[in-house]
C-alpha cells in the first residue's frame, strides 16, 4: 500500500489525533460523528460527506490539509524546543562553562600534588617508591599526612599579563586590552546583557507554560517511566548477570563525588563532639576567642557558658535538624550553633577567627583522612565568600594554604550566601555593587598578576566553581522594569534570584574569558536552586548553570523538566535534608527523575545536621537503595552520575570511569569502571 492512499493518510490521521488528543484536538474542523439531517433519520449519508459538500472540497484533500495543519503544529512545538536548548547552549558557550573548554581537562594540565597512580598496571619502579612512602607515612600518621606533599616552593607563579579590566556600563566587570579600549568601552570579550539575559528567559518561561508543550513534554515523561519499568522487566536479571561477570568492581569500589556538602557542615554530630572533647581535655588553656574586651581560653569559653565536657552529648549540642526545622529555613540556620552558642561556631566551624581557624583545619584533616582512607569517596567542598570585605579571599586562601588543606579526594566551591540585605543594614556594603566588587575584584586581580595573591592563585586551581545559596522561599516584590544596575542598588531590599543569578553569571563568563586565555582553570556555575520558592528560578538555572543542586520542584514543571533531561543538566539531590527541610522522603522525586534519564546524584548538603554515620555519604545511598529498591546497577549508576557532574579534571576522570565517558549512551560507559 502506497503512502499516497486515502486509507493510510485516514489511518495515520486518526493514530496521531488519539495520541496526541489533549492539544491537537482543535485542529479538527469536521464533527467526529456523523452528521444527520433529521434525529431518527434512516436515509443513507450521501456518498461525499455534508462537510465536504459544503465546502466543495474533496475528503482526500480535507485529510491532506489536517495532516498539514498537525505537521505545523508540531514543528512548531519542536521549535520551540530547539530553540530554548540552543538559548542554553549559547549561554553555556559564551561563559566556557563547557567541560572542552576548560584548559584543566588537556592532556598537558599538570595536577599538584599529583593525584596517586593507578594501581594496575603496577607503575614504575620510581613511583612505586614514592607510592609505598606514602603510605607508610598514612600508617603512622593519617591525619598529619594529609597534604604532606603539597609545597608552595614548588609552584610556578605566572608574570603579570597586559590586560586591563574594571566595571563597565553593565553592571559586571568587563576585560580590556589596553587603557585605550577601557576608555572606549571596548570589551575584549561579548558577554550576555542583561536585557538579552531577562528576554530569554521571558521566552523560556513563555515556553515552558504553553499548553501544548507541557501536554508534548508530559506524554514524553510517561514515555520515558514505561521505557524504564519495560526495561527492568525484560533485563532485570541479565543485568544482575552482567555485574557479577565484572572483576574487582561493586558498589564500594567504584568511585562517588559527593557533589554537593557544606564545609562548615562536612562532619557528623559525633565527629564534633568527639573533637570538643579532645581539645577540652588536651588545650584547655589554649587563647581562642576575644570578646567583651577580654581574651578566653578554651576552658573560660566553657565557663562563660556554665558547662563541663561531662555536660556534652550530641542532644547538649543540638546541632540535628528535627521536626521543628521543617518549612522553618531560620530556625535551621540556628543549628550550625553548637549548644545553640555562636562562640563555640567562632571557635570550632570559622576560618576566621582568634587561631586564624586551626580548629577547624585540623577536623577538616581529620574528616579528608577519613576520605582518603576510603579511596572511592571523593566530597566537593562548599565554602564562603560573603562579599562583606575585599580581604575575605586571601584571608580564606591562606587559610587552605597554610594549613595544607590540599587532597587527591577533595575539590572546593565558592558558596556566595545572598546575605545582601545583611549586609546593608550593618552597613558593610553600601550598594549591591559593592558586594560584587569584594567577591570578584580579587579573582580578576589574581588573574591578571597572580604574584599579587600568591596563595589565592594556588587556592584557585583547586577550586572548580561557584555557588549560590540561601532560602528561595522568601517574597520577591521587584519588578523586571524596576531592575538598576548593581551599583545604582542601594535599597535595603535583597535582589531577586534571577538578578542574582544574572549578575554571579555574567562576572564568571567574563573572569573564565580571561583565564582560559591565560591557560589557567575555569569555572563552572552550580548554585542551588528549586528546593523551594519560585520556579522561575529553575528556568534562570536553565541558562545561566552547568549543574544545580536539590532541583525538586522540577516536579511541578514537566516542560522544564523535559528540557533538562534534554539538556542532561546534573542535578545534586538530598533527599535527606529535603526530608527534614521542605519535603517528606516518600515524596522526593529522585527516583522518577532517574528513572527518566534525568542527569542526578546523590549528595549530602550537611552531614552534621541530618547524618549520624561516619560515611554520610554511603548512608545517602544506602537510605536511598531500601526505600526506593534500587538495585546494585542503579547505585553504580548514580555514582557515575556523580563523577560526571564534578569538577574532576579529565585525565582523573577517565581512570575513575573509563576513556570514554564523554559519550553519550552505552558508547560513553565502560562496565570495567563503573559496573
Amino acid at each position: 500500500m502506497t503512502n499516497d492512499t486515502p486509507l493510510f493518510k485516514y489511518h495515520h490521521r486518526k493514530s496521531l489525533e488519539s495520541s496526541d488528543v489533549k492539544y491537537l484536538s482543535h485542529l479538527s474542523t469536521a464533527p467526529s460523528s456523523p452528521v444527520w439531517a433529521e434525529e431518527g433519520s434512516t436515509d443513507r449519508l450521501p456518498s461525499v460527506p455534508l462537510e465536504a459538500a459544503v465546502n466543495d472540497t474533496p475528503p482526500e484533500f480535507k485529510a491532506a490539509v489536517r495532516d498539514e495543519g498537525i505537521t505545523a503544529e508540531l514543528r512548531e512545538l519542536y521549535n520551540m524546543f530547539q530553540k530554548c536548548l540552543e538559548m542554553r547552549e549559547k549561554y553555556q558557550q559564551r561563559s566556557l562553562q563547557r567541560e572542552q573548554d576548560n584548559p584543566k581537562n588537556r592532556d598537558d594540565w599538570e595536577i599538584y600534588p599529583p593525584p596517586p597512580p593507578p594501581s594496575w598496571p603496577t607503575p614504575p619502579p620510581e613511583i612505586l617508591t614514592k607510592v609505598k612512602e606514602r603510605e607508610k607515612a598514612l600508617e603512622a600518621d593519617p591525619i598529619s599526612a594529609v597534604g604532606s606533599d603539597f609545597d608552595m616552593n614548588h609552584v610556578k607563579i605566572p608574570s603579570d599579563h597586559p590586560y586591563v579590566f574594571d566595571v563597565g556600563t553593565d553592571g559586571f566587570y568587563q576585560v580590556y586590552k589596553s587603557d585605550t579600549d577601557k576608555e572606549n568601552h571596548q570589551a575584549a570579550y561579548d558577554i550576555i546583557t542583561c536585557k538579552e539575559f531577562y528576554d530569554d528567559l521571558d521566552f523560556i518561561l513563555n515556553t515552558i507554560s504553553n499548553g501544548p508543550v507541557k501536554s508534548f513534554a508530559f506524554r514524553r515523561l510517561r514515555y520515558l517511566d514505561s521505557k524504564w519499568q519495560m526495561y527492568t522487566l525484560l533485563n532485570e536479571f541479565q543485568e544482575l548477570t552482567d555485574s557479577k561477570r565484572v572483576p574487582h568492581r561493586d558498589f564500594y569500589n567504584v568511585r562517588k563525588v559527593d557533589t554537593h556538602v557544606h564545609h562548615s557542615s562536612c562532619m557528623n554530630q559525633k565527629h564534633l563532639l568527639r573533637f570538643i572533647k579532645a581539645k577540652m581535655k588536651k588545650s584547655p588553656d589554649d587563647v581562642v576567642i576575644y570578646r567583651d574586651n577580654e581574651h578566653l581560653t578554651l576552658q573560660g569559653v566553657f565557663d562563660s557558658l556554665g558547662l563541663t565536657t561531662y555536660d556534652l552529648s550530641i542532644d547538649t549540642l543540638d546541632m540535628h535538624a528535627h521536626k521543628d526545622s521543617f518549612h522553618r529555613f531560620d530556625k535551621f540556620n540556628l543549628k550550625y550553633n553548637p549548644v545553640g552558642e555562636s562562640r563555640l561556631r567562632e571557635v570550632f566551624l570559622k576560618t576566621d577567627n582568634y587561631i586564624q581557624g586551626r580548629y577547624l583545619a585540623e577536623i577538616t584533616k581529620e574528616v579528608i583522612s577519613d576520605l582518603e582512607s576510603s579511596k572511592y569517596q571523593m566530597c566537593e567542598y562548599r565554602i564562603s565568600i560573603y562579599g562583606r570585605s575585599v580581604h575575605e579571599w586571601d584571608k580564606l586562601a591562606k587559610w587552605i594554604v597554610n594549613n595544607k588543606l590540599f587532597s587527591a579526594n577533595v575539590r572546593w566551591l565558592v558558596q556566595v550566601p545572598r546575605l545582601y540585605n545583611v549586609y546593608k543594614s550593618t552597613e558593610l556594603v553600601d550598594s549591591f555593587g559593592d558586594m560584587l566588587k569584594n567577591i570578584f575584584e580579587p579573582l580578576f586581580e589574581v588573574t591578571k598578576d597572580p604574584s599579587s595573591h600568591p596563595e589565592l592563585f594556588v587556592f584557585l586551581q583547586r577550586v572548580v566553581g561557584f555557588d549560590s545559596v540561601d532560602d528561595e522561599s522568601r517574597v520577591e516584590r521587584m519588578h523586571l522594569s524596576e531592575y538598576p544596575v548593581p551599583n545604582e542598588w542601594k535599597s535595603s531590599q535583597n535582589p531577586p534570584y534571577n538578578y542574582y543569578l544574572y549578575y554571579l553569571y555574567a562576572n564568571l563568563a567574563s573572569l573564565n574569558h580571561w583565564r582560559q586565555e591565560r591557560g589557567f582553570n575555569t569555572f563552572v556555575f552550580r548554585p542551588h536552586c528549586g528546593e523551594a520558592g519560585d520556579t522561575d528560578h529553575l528556568a534562570a538555572a536553565f541558562l545561566t548553570a552547568h549543574g544545580i543542586s536539590h532541583g525538586i520542584l522540577l516536579r511541578k514543571v514537566p516542560a522544564l523538566q523535559y528540557l533538562y533531561y534534554l539538556s542532561q543538566i546534573g542535578i545534586a539531590m538530598s533527599p535527606l535534608s529535603n526530608n527534614a527541610l521542605f519535603l517528606s522522603y516518600e515524596r522526593n522525586p529522585l527516583p522518577q527523575f532517574f528513572q527518566r534519564g534525568l542527569n542526578v546524584s546523590l549528595s549530602t548538603d550537611d552531614p552534621l545536621q541530618f547524618h549520624f554515620t561516619r560515611e554520610p555519604l554511603i548512608e545517602e545511598y544506602s537510605v536511598a537503595a531500601q526505600i526506593w529498591k534500587f538495585s546494585a546497577a542503579d547505585m553504580c549508576e548514580l555514582a557515575r552520575n556523580s563523577v560526571l557532574q564534578c569538577g574532576w579534571e579529565s585525565k582523573v576522570k577517565r581512570h575513575w570511569i573509563g576513556k570514554t565517558y564523554h559519550l553519550p549512551g552505552v558508547q560513553g560507559n565502560d562496565m570495567s569502571k563503573t559496573n
